[in-house]
């Protein structure tokens, strides 16, 4: 699929999305999503669509294709390559197996272009993790020892779908592999990860917790044990 290609249907939706902008909340978002020199989100460009305003967007195009949403998915704007993701998670959730596939492949191939966390966060677990369900784990495993930060980060929510069927072994290994990484936003996801593993089997996490707790960074901790009761949380802390 060549990504140069700018169908019409995504041209159209490039207007659209330019209309829906604002001046105001673009210069909020990139802000918000620390686009200055030096900072994770730097270069990222944004026109100021709001998540909701995009997902109505979407709704009303059903029959959209991968050669479609390319061009948007490789755009230098923001919001165009979260329209991509959102409407490639439709497009697999809606598909058969071999369009299932076709959205994993696509996506691994085009991860230097899901480089902040919302756009991880919203497409890796019911994408990655949705594919790989019932399948070998590695492709994570490779992930997580990117030099990429996104990379990373999609190898640790990709278990979030996991999680959520109650398979907590994949999210333990790759929370102890990432327990030295120096990246804050690693620290905060894997501690989240943890989090969402102890709402299931609070013993499971605090097994891992009791193993590792010394050498976790704080924020993973902290993120980790949210939900404890104070007392817990404190003794944990300390």
């Amino acid at each position: 699929m060549n990504k140069n290609i700018i169908t019409p249907i995504a041209s159209e939706i490039k207007s659209r999305l330019q209309q829906l902008g604002s001046p105001e909340d673009a210069l909020f978002l990139q802000r918000f999503f620390k686009t200055a020199p030096g900072q994770y989100g730097y270069g990222d460009i944004f026109i100021g669509v709001r998540v909701p305003d995009n997902r109505k967007l979407l709704s009303q195009y059903r029959n959209l294709t991968l050669p479609d949403i390319i061009p948007l998915l490789v755009s230098p704007i923001h919001e165009e390559r979260l329209f991509a993701l959102i409407a490639m998670v439709s497009i697999f959730e809606k598909g058969d197996e071999s369009a299932r596939k076709d959205v994993y492949l696509l996506y691994l191939n085009h991860t230097a272009y899901i480089n902040n966390w919302d756009l991880v966060d919203i497409s890796a677990p019911k994408i990655i993790g949705a594919f790989l369900s019932d399948k070998s784990r590695e492709p994570l495993y490779q992930l997580v020892h990117s030099k990429s930060l996104w990379e990373r980060r999609i190898a640790i929510l990709a278990t979030f779908y996991f999680i959520r069927n109650n398979q907590f072994h994949d999210t333990l290994a790759l929370a102890e592999i990432l327990l030295l990484d120096k990246e804050d936003l690693m620290h905060k996801a894997s501690g989240w990860m943890l989090r969402e593993v102890g709402k299931r089997n609070q013993q499971l996490e605090e097994n891992f917790l009791k193993q590792h707790c010394r050498q976790m960074p704080r924020t993973m901790l902290r993120y980790a044990i949210e939900k404890f009761p104070a007392e817990l949380r404190l003794m944990y802390m300390r």
